[in-house]
Formats: C-alpha cells, sequence, structure tokens
C-alpha cells in the first residue's frame, strides 16, 4: 500500500473519531467468498423465517463490487450503544437497548454523510461513495470482521474486544484506495453461554441462528401471530432480546455509551406495565416518533404485551 493511501487512512480515522465513531476499519471490496455457501446453507435451511428480502441481491450480499460501481475500498464504523446499567424500565418490562432511544439509522447517517463531505473536501475532491446503516443488501457484520473490528460471535453477533457487542455497524464504500485491516482472531473459546441462555433455543449450534425461533425476530420483523409454543419463554421482552448479548463475558467490561441520542427515553423508563398494555394508538404515535419500536408498528406491539402477559 502506498504512502499516499496510508495517509489517507490516517487522517479519516481521526476524523472519524472526532465526529463521535468509537472504532473505524477499512477493507476492499473483494467477494465474500467464505460468508457466500455460509449464507446460501442458512437461506435453504429456512433460517431468514419471513425475512424474504435476505434471499434477494444475494449476489450483491457476497460481492461488494456488483453493489457499488467503480468502488475500491469501504470504510467500516462502529458506534457503541452499551447503556448505562441505571438505564431500565421501572415496569419490568424487557426492551432491546438498541431501541432505548433515537433510531440509529438516523444517528449514524447524519455522521457518515460529514464524514464523507470531509473527504471530499480535505481527502480527495474526486471521491465518490455511497454510506449504508442496515440500509442495503450488505454482509455489514463480514466486512466489519475483514476490517479488524472483531469477529463472529457464537450468538452470531459481531464482538469487538473493547466495545463488545453492543454496537452499531455503518460503511462507506470508497471510489479511492484505502489501507485494509487484518482481521483479528476469533476469541470466544469454548463458551457457550449464549447458546444455553436462549430461552426459545434460536441458538441451534454455534454460529446458527434459526430467526423463527428468536424473539427479536417474533416481537419485530414477524408480522403474523407469536406461535404459542413460545409461551412462557419470551422472559417479558415486548420489542428484540439481548439475552444472548447480555451473558457474554465479552460485554461485562463494556463502557456505556456517550450519546444522547442513544440514552433512555424517560417515557419508556416511566411508563406501568398497565400503562404500556391500555396504550391507544395515538399514545403510541406520540411516545415513538424518532424511535427504533416503529418498526413493529401499534399493532406489532401491542401483541407483543399481551402474548408475554398471557392475554
Amino acid at each position: 500500500m502506498d504512502l499516499v493511501s496510508l495517509e489517507r487512512g490516517r487522517l479519516i480515522r481521526e476524523e472519524a473519531l472526532r465526529l463521535g465513531f468509537d472504532e473505524v476499519g477499512f477493507t476492499s471490496v473483494d467477494e465474500l467468498k467464505e460468508d457466500s455457501s455460509f449464507l446460501q446453507k442458512w437461506l435453504e435451511m429456512g433460517f431468514h423465517a419471513g425475512m424474504e428480502y435476505m434471499s434477494r441481491n444475494v449476489e450483491k450480499r457476497i460481492n461488494p463490487q456488483k453493489l457499488v460501481e467503480d468502488a475500491k475500498s469501504v470504510i467500516v464504523v462502529l458506534q457503541n450503544y452499551y447503556p448505562s446499567k441505571s438505564d431500565k424500565l421501572t415496569s419490568g418490562l424487557n426492551l432491546a437497548k438498541y431501541a432505548y432511544g433515537r433510531d440509529y439509522h438516523k444517528v449514524l447517517k447524519k455522521r457518515l454523510k460529514q464524514l464523507m463531505n470531509y473527504i471530499n473536501s480535505d481527502i480527495s475532491a474526486e471521491a465518490k461513495g455511497r454510506f449504508f446503516v442496515d440500509s442495503a443488501p450488505v454482509l455489514e457484520r463480514s466486512l466489519a470482521i475483514r476490517a479488524g473490528l472483531g469477529w463472529r460471535g457464537k450468538n452470531t453477533n459481531l464482538i469487538h474486544p473493547r466495545l463488545g457487542s453492543f454496537v452499531f455497524i455503518g460503511e462507506i464504500f470508497l471510489n479511492i484506495e484505502l489501507p485494509s485491516n487484518e482481521p483479528i482472531k476469533e476469541a470466544c473459546g469454548g463458551c457457550t453461554r449464549c447458546i444455553e441462555a436462549c430461552p426459545t433455543n434460536a441458538l441451534v449450534a454455534p454460529y446458527h441462528l434459526d430467526a423463527n425461533k428468536c424473539i427479536s425476530y417474533l416481537t419485530i420483523e414477524n408480522k403474523n401471530e407469536i406461535p404459542n409454543r413460545f409461551r412462557g419463554q419470551m422472559n417479558d421482552w415486548f420489542f428484540g432480546c439481548d439475552i444472548c448479548q447480555d451473558v457474554c463475558p465479552w460485554n461485562w467490561k463494556a463502557r456505556p455509551h456517550k450519546e444522547p441520542d442513544f440514552r433512555l427515553r424517560p417515557v419508556f423508563r416511566e411508563m406501568s406495565k398497565d400503562e404500556w398494555l391500555m396504550m391507544d394508538e395515538k399514545t403510541f404515535d406520540e411516545i415513538s416518533k424518532g424511535s427504533p419500536i416503529r418498526r413493529a408498528g401499534f399493532k406489532g406491539l401491542k401483541r407483543n404485551l399481551k402474548f408475554i402477559s398471557g392475554i
């Protein structure tokens, strides 16, 4: 790698950290060959459940070059969202930590746009690119792994040695050369805490998640009724689930984020279980503005709340 590319990488990394990202890595747009067979097998097993979009644009997922024309490099950023231990719902209900505050898509995209503007003004006026945050057929975790930002845990999440797994991933595909980082070794060892802790047995084997059984899928992406066989197994999770991450030793030493937008909304903290259950659509619209819980919608959230309450 030439000195110009190395210097570009150094400057981009510094700016990304200054903007508030917690970690940055670089990788090429080469085909993700190892992920190709894994993804195909996962789809054939039907482990993607009702997420039909996962079976579309497979070629673009495994070959980033087909997603963004003329791309040569990928900048991958991580944003910590691990909350303070004092951030809890007083209702006793459980809400996925990523949904405590503002929709992460909005927060990260704004920051990625600022980073792209910096690249155009201070790095190269010829630089062109596209940025994504869980919004295109991109194997984000795989790119992050190849960019040296962690490894694939047995719970299928990206695990960063310092930040843990409570991180959002974003990327910029660029038409200029940047230095590629070296992947780091997996460090889960013989630990199987995540697999043992899953109440619905969604982790059918190390690194293999069956979304049909996953509480996160059942309460968010699932558009149908939750199967009765899961009654009594949801552990009061009404939107998403963090169990397989909460038990991971790599998250025990994770430090709380410093992003105001990701703090637990006071209304979420203060609502009682009865208030959640009695919530009407107007209230839902008011409290969910700019929040990830809108992904489930009013009907989906009410379905979840009734299910875990045995109604």
